[in-house]
């Protein structure tokens, strides 16, 4: 092994220490899918090959985010540099899909959200920049934070896929927004996510999403928001939640028990 990739490998160990803000994994309707991970992300930068997986590519595997002062770039669709997954999975309108996140650092507070943007062909040649997304899912500040309420669920998040959604391929979209330095502009940490996903079923709803880069601004209300003034309500930034989406802040046991809190699958070991 070269000096430069055993160099490289011994940052990537490092990194993944220090990581959050990455969905390891999605269980579709039950079954378990690979998310990208920092091992395939390395691999990908030695002139290796991207896994055949749904999960997007991103340069985001450290403690990478995108700021508001990105929110006009296509990094905001999908996280940053990204590229579409190389195959997709499928999920029945009215079905779920959970996502498996790293560790998610407590002090980063802030609403978890859910976008879907349908594609004119297949996903796996997506452009992040023209996708149109709507909001299917979304939970902000109901008593305790919804980032909070996804760490006591082993960082993991459920979204219900509308029954009404017009069967087709989708890119699916999945945020945490850290506001823990929201105060001040520029502050907001967004951390999208993005799946490859086809739904299935009999629904006929095509409703007309966001552009990328109109999902958010960097002054309106959920995004310019200090979250250590008291308040006690919170405008989840964006367009509106679509009107059949069902609301999917999980329920928190008081204690683990089987059946209720799923643990992601471990990612692949770096080589």
């Amino acid at each position: 092994m070269s000096f430069k990739v055993a160099a490289t490998l011994a940052g990537a160990f490092a990194s993944v220490a220090l990581a959050h803000g990455t969905v390891t994994g999605i269980k579709v309707d039950g079954t378990y899918q690979a998310g990208y991970d920092l091992s395939s992300y390395y691999k990908a930068q030695q002139g290796g090959e991207i896994p055949t997986i749904a999960a997007w590519s991103a340069e985001n595997l450290d403690n990478g985010f995108v700021p508001p002062s990105d929110y006009g770039t296509s990094d905001i669709a999908c996280h940053k540099k990204a590229a579409p997954g190389k195959t997709s999975v499928s999920v029945k309108a009215g079905g779920t899909v959970e996502f498996q996140w790293s560790d998610w650092p407590e002090s980063h507070i802030g609403p978890v959200l859910t976008y879907v943007a349908k594609c004119s062909g297949k996903c796996t040649s997506a452009d992040p920049a023209t996708l149109k997304w709507v909001k299917i899912d979304a939970a902000g500040l109901d008593g305790t934070w919804a980032a909070a309420d996804l760490i006591k669920n082993n960082n993991t998040w459920t979204t219900t896929v509308p029954e009404t959604l017009a069967a087709g391929s989708y890119v699916f979209r999945h945020e945490i927004i850290a506001l823990h330095g929201a105060g001040s502009k520029d502050g907001a940490q967004n951390y999208p996510q993005c799946f490859n996903i086809d739904i299935t079923g009999s629904g006929t709803d095509n409703p007309e999403g966001t552009l990328t880069t109109e999902l958010y601004t960097d002054s309106e209300p959920g995004i310019l928001f200090d979250p250590y003034k008291g308040s006690t309500t919170y405008e989840i930034p964006g367009p509106a939640l679509y009107g059949s989406a069902s609301g999917t802040k999980p329920v928190v046991p008081d204690t683990p028990s089987n059946g209720t809190i799923s643990t992601p699958a471990p990612s692949a070991p770096t080589p």
